[in-house]
């Protein structure tokens, strides 16, 4: 059974950094939007084609503003999965041992 938690703890380790790097990469994505980036910079295009699948949904759920709240929205629920999600997968793993 200890092998079954040390893969849940793996697992709860990696996504943690995957959320923790894909905010990053949403902080970047709204920094850059500030500017007028060229869109064929393959750096922007990365960016773009990384978050837009996660921010067009909640962009098309907020109301229209003048202000882009989506990477907001997405920062908030990483912080949300990484306060709780990962924890409850480190306490399952601690459970199990």
């Amino acid at each position: 059974m200890f092998v079954f938690a040390d893969l849940l703890y793996a697992i709860a380790w990696l996504i943690d950094y995957v959320l923790w790097a894909y905010l990053w990469i949403v902080v970047i994505r709204a920094l850059v939007s500030w500017v007028n980036p060229d869109p064929w910079n393959p750096i922007v295009r990365f960016l773009y084609q990384a978050t837009e699948p996660v921010l067009r949904p909640i962009r098309r759920r907020l109301p229209m503003t003048g202000i882009d709240f989506s990477p907001m929205v997405v920062i908030l629920a990483i912080y949300f999965l990484q306060r709780f999600l990962v924890p409850v997968l480190e306490d399952a793993a601690f459970q199990l041992r």
